[in-house]
């Protein structure tokens, strides 16, 4: 593995764990709709001069209910219901938190999606759900706060469920880069109703405030996508994917050495569980047309479907 690979490896690790850190640390002075609009408005400029350079085209006028519908669950619920959901929880328990997106994914496909929910799933879902429980007791905040802020954080995680169980039909037929660009703009547009306030936010925000919000637009929002698409293209979808487990665990590490944030052993202990029962979940479901129970499984479904289209590409010349 060279040099290029590992250091997008690290990328991706420390942006999309980072970014819970980053969350509460532009909560001290930004609202959390206005945090979301603002962090939004960066990664969509960003993505939209990058579609403009790549060329990206325009999705089909059929698709457009779809991707603002995706958009609005993946984007525009995921990041103001996160953002108040930390109000109330340490950055590090959040990011466990959001990694029971994956068991709300297997549900849903088995709901909507007639996908067999298999006897690990459920114990997969038992494991997690315990471990969640263990979070919400190992906590000295204010318990009726602190539930309130996991439900936030749970709403979170329930709406890039959805995300990600319905975006399989697009990323064929878009691939993952054009689809995310399509959808964080589409996240965007839902929040500009909160644009009233947000300037006068701007101004009385503390310089440290503003800084970690536009850290937020352009690195946790726009950099790991195009890193992971170097790795995919370098070592193939599993290895690309596998290290994704590891953004719970830096998230914890840098909120600690960011925000002085310490979780309880409880609360760790719950992590632990919650992230047990997600792989259980993962290693077992079974791999149906339509299952995309996380964001690890969009993107090696993403990948591998790029590999064959340059496959094909190659065979031909």
């Amino acid at each position: 593995m060279n040099g290029k690979v590992i250091a997008a490896y690290t990328i991706i690790i420390v942006a999309w764990g980072s970014a819970f850190a980053g969350i509460k640390a532009a909560l001290g002075s930004y609202s959390p709709e206005h945090l979301a609009l603002l962090r939004l408005l960066i990664g969509s400029t960003t993505l939209i001069i990058f579609a403009a350079v790549k060329k990206i085209k325009l999705p089909d006028v059929k698709d457009i209910p779809v991707i603002l519908l995706l958009g609005f669950l993946g984007f525009t619920v995921y990041h103001s219901a996160l953002n108040y959901g930390e109000q109330m929880v340490s950055a590090g328990i959040a990011s466990l938190l959001v990694s029971t997106a994956p068991i709300f994914s297997a549900v849903l496909a088995a709901a909507f999606l007639k996908e067999k929910f298999t006897k690990a799933g459920w114990i997969g879902s038992l494991i997690a759900f315990s471990g969640v429980a263990l979070i919400s007791f190992g906590t000295g905040h204010t318990q009726t706060a602190y539930f309130i802020g996991i439900l936030f954080i749970i709403t979170a995680a329930l709406g890039e469920s959805f995300y990600f169980v319905y975006q399989a039909k697009y990323l064929r037929k878009y691939g993952f880069i054009a689809f995310t660009v399509y959808t964080i703009i589409a996240g965007t547009l839902f929040m500009l109703p909160f644009l009233p306030g947000l300037g006068r936010e701007v101004l009385a925000a503390s310089a440290g405030s503003t800084i970690a919000v536009i850290y937020l637009g352009l690195i946790p929002t726009v950099l790991p996508y195009l890193a992971l698409a170097y790795i995919t293209s370098k070592v193939g979808a599993s290895e690309a994917t596998s290290s994704l487990y590891l953004t719970p665990a830096a998230a914890l590490i840098i909120s600690w050495l960011m925000l002085g944030e310490i979780p309880t052993m409880i609360s760790l202990a719950g992590g632990v569980l919650t992230l047990i029962g997600v792989g259980v979940i993962q290693r077992k479901a079974p791999k149906q047309e339509h299952e995309v129970p996380s964001k690890v499984m969009a993107r090696e479904i993403t990948v591998e479907l790029v590999n064959k289209k340059y496959k094909k590409a190659s065979e031909s010349n």
